[in-house]
């Protein structure tokens, strides 16, 4: 492919807060995309205006659909050889088009490319640093080859998306894993998908402990999982590192240790074992938290990053207990 026509798709809902900084950002890009599409998804708010007033094109879904449906109905209507997907509350850096088009006039094969947030996120409060640190450390830390996909800041030739069948949204109904599952059709056909670091955007999103444990559970955790059984394959790579899993065994210990430390010394002992495992498998990430936010910031998420195994590890055990009990057929390549 030469130079290609770029398509951003921006999915919205009640998105007045963040769209005019997120299409203010695509429209300030060092290379201008060649069509924006904003689906508004039923907003109550000033989200079409908004996005008209910029000089997007709108379309409308006509009732609550969510943003896999808003993008397969953007994909249809859209002219760009590439879909450049960004949600609403992510602010991309000023290359971004740039790098995207990059990507696939250079290199034969690369069906998809997505990158990171930044590791600045635009929300103070620490669940939210701490949630989108990690995501940017996972993501600069893959490998470029990926095995799946992200739709908050990634793109995909509009004809893979269109054989592909685009996003399933019958499955997932609820916004949860339907750019990794897309991801994985798209790797089963023999097309390339990589991680290009440097296509990073500012995500504007606040975190709580509550919608993070949510968020992390319900909509990520519990359908991934059934994916992984179902495909009988586990990646490798972003979250799933070996040393995740073993971190996510030590805390399970941890966990088990902690009570029957009242009533036994081998117990008290391997309190602090574990700990120290679980800070050794992870040193890294925690450099790389001291680096940006300091030793203080490190001692609050050493804690929250061990819950955040634990709950993973639980959620994991549980499907596959359930997956034991009443396995699910092999997915089929639609």
């Amino acid at each position: 492919m030469g130079e290609p026509t770029i398509t951003v798709i921006v999915p919205a809902y009640n998105a007045e807060k963040f769209l005019p900084l997120c299409l203010d950002a695509i429209l300030s890009s060092t290379r201008q995309p060649d069509e924006i599409i904003v689906v508004d998804d039923l907003s109550t708010d000033g989200t079409a205006a908004i996005a008209r007033s910029k000089g997007a094109m709108v379309l409308e879904t006509g009732r609550r659909s969510g943003p896999g449906a808003a993008r397969n109905l953007a994909a249809q209507r859209a002219t760009g050889d590439v879909l450049f997907l960004v949600d609403a509350d992510v602010v991309v850096d000023r290359n971004a088009v740039a790098y995207v088009a990059e990507n696939f006039a250079g290199s034969a094969g690369i069906a998809a490319v997505f990158g990171s947030y930044d590791d600045a996120p635009s929300e103070v409060n620490f669940v939210s640093q701490y949630k989108n640190l990690h995501h940017h450390y996972v993501h600069q830390r893959a490998s470029s080859e990926a095995s799946t996909f992200w739709a908050g800041c990634g793109a995909v030739l509009r004809s893979v998306f269109i054989e592909a069948g685009g996003f399933d949204v019958v499955r997932y109904a609820v916004p949860s894993i339907e750019d990794i599952e897309l991801g994985h059709r798209i790797i089963r056909r023999g097309y390339r998908i990589v991680i290009d670091k440097r296509l990073q955007g500012k995500h504007l999103k606040k975190w709580t402990l509550w919608s993070l444990v949510r968020t992390d559970v319900l909509c990520r955790a519990l359908p991934w999982c059934r994916l992984i059984f179902e495909s009988q394959g586990m990646p490798g790579d972003l979250n799933l590192k070996l040393s995740d899993r073993v971190s996510s065994v030590l805390v399970c210990l941890l966990a088990l240790m902690l009570p029957l430390a009242f009533y036994s010394t081998a117990a008290r002992v391997m309190i602090p074992v574990l700990i120290a495992g679980v800070i050794f498998a992870n040193r890294d990430l925690y450099r790389f938290f001291l680096k940006r936010r300091g030793a203080l910031f490190v001692v609050r998420a050493v804690p929250l990053h061990a819950f955040y195994y634990l709950y993973s590890a639980v959620t994991f055990g549980f499907c596959w207990i359930r997956h034991k009990a009443n396995p699910a057929p092999k997915a089929d390549m639609p």
